[in-house]
């Protein structure tokens, strides 16, 4: 509706009112900028608004608002300055503050040649280039750029033409997966939050060496090592659902560092096909996968050491963990684990007071059956632990690794 209506014959705020209640679900469209203001400026004075009722001045600015389409912000702004000057500036074009221009093309210009010459310096370091080149060459086209600022420098190189004539470029950004959740896993004392990481056992002559794959459980420290030549899918998918299916309990979640190895698609499938949750550590929390961190150091550097080791042995390797070593960190060799206590201040310390092999912390977590796998019973678990006393179990394996050694020098 055009805004060069006669509404000359609303003469009171009440006809005001009526006529806004009327009109609630209307919208007045039209009319150049500074019809808007000379129709506004008529309409104050012709009700008197810089000394009329509170009430009535709301009145009197939701019809304004209707009629003009003005915001309730943009009419505040309006109506203030109505009242300051009793009028309201009409000019054709708005009014906007403006800066000098300071820094020409030329410029500009002569920016993208200094970045172009020396591979994009640092602001400061720019900046350097440019006082030299006035106040030691004498090249008086750098006149302005010796004293620009810093952070209008940066402005200066986000113009247009600065982007399309500096053959700068930027690093790559890193790429972000949305493979598994980045958080720390909250167990609240049950079996099946694995934690996993690998180990690498060295390069010699820009050979690869083999790869210890870690496994542990976060609450009963209950672990599966395995071996593999490489990390890709190839050799690293069928190891981990083997491996999986090693623990005696239900695994519930499956958490790692970010590497790719764990963080693709292919092992979002197969957790997904077990009903395993996935979640890796978060930037700048080096303890969130601290547990695996630990047994890399305490256990398989202790046992394979640091020596490059070549991955046609990886098979051997596998087989030595599966038939020995694996059977020994569970079921005969006591592990730490921790209480925590607060202090008056508030601070926690972790107390390492209680030793015990993870498959007898294991039996000790309240309603420990119902974590077990379908196919594995407590029966079982206790043949496996007393096939053999801890002395007896522990040399048989040191025994088996010696010559397993012995085989790498053959």
């Amino acid at each position: 509706m055009n805004l060069s209506m006669n509404d000359t014959h609303l003469v009171t705020v009440e006809q005001l009112e009526r006529f806004v209640s009327a009109s609630r679900d209307m919208h007045f469209v039209g009319m150049t900028r500074v019809e808007k203001y000379l129709w506004l400026e008529k309409l104050l004075q012709r009700f008197w608004y810089r000394t009329a009722r509170k009430k009535n001045k709301s009145v009197i600015k939701t019809y304004a608002m209707k009629m003009t389409g003005y915001s309730d912000a943009q009419m505040t702004r309006l109506l203030k300055t109505y009242c300051e000057t009793k009028h309201l500036p009409v000019s054709n074009s708005p009014r906007r503050s403006r800066f000098e221009t300071c820094y020409t093309k030329e410029d500009i210009a002569r920016l993208v040649e200094t970045d172009n010459a020396h591979g994009r310096l640092s602001g400061k370091a720019t900046r350097e280039l440019f006082r030299r080149a006035y106040e030691v060459f004498g090249d008086e086209r750098y006149v302005r750029l010796k004293n620009i600022s810093i952070s209008h420098l940066y402005n200066l190189r986000e113009t247009r033409q600065y982007v399309s004539h500096a053959s700068t470029f930027t690093k790559t950004s890193s790429v972000r997966s949305q493979i598994g959740e980045r958080r720390k896993p909250y167990p609240e004392g049950k079996p099946g939050y694995i934690r996993v990481d690998s180990v690498h056992q060295g390069d010699l002559d820009k050979e690869k060496g083999v790869y210890h794959i870690n496994l542990v459980d976060e609450v009963t420290q209950w672990e599966i090592v395995c071996c593999v030549e490489g990390i890709s899918e190839a050799f690293l998918l069928p190891v981990l659902e083997e491996a999986m299916k090693q623990f005696p309990f239900v695994i519930l979640a499956f958490h790692s560092d970010n590497g790719s190895e764990y963080i693709n698609h292919q092992v979002a499938r197969l957790l997904n096909k077990m009903v395993v949750e996935q979640t890796k550590s978060r930037a700048r929390h080096s303890n969130d996968n601290a547990l695996a961190e630990t047994k890399n150091g305490s256990v398989i550097r202790k046992h394979m050491g640091y020596v490059h080791i070549p991955k046609q042995f990886a098979k051997r390797i596998h087989l030595f963990y599966q038939t020995y070593f694996n059977n020994y960190l569970n079921f005969h060799r006591p592990s730490g684990y921790a209480r925590t206590i607060t202090n008056e201040k508030g601070k926690q310390q972790k107390i390492y007071d209680t030793y015990e092999t993870p498959y007898e912390h294991f039996k000790k977590i309240p309603d420990a059956e119902q974590c077990l796998r379908p196919d594995v019973t407590f029966t079982q678990l206790d043949t496996l632990a007393h096939a053999s006393d801890d002395n007896t179990c522990a040399t048989m394996m040191q025994k088996a690794k010696r010559e397993l050694f012995k085989s790498f020098r053959l």
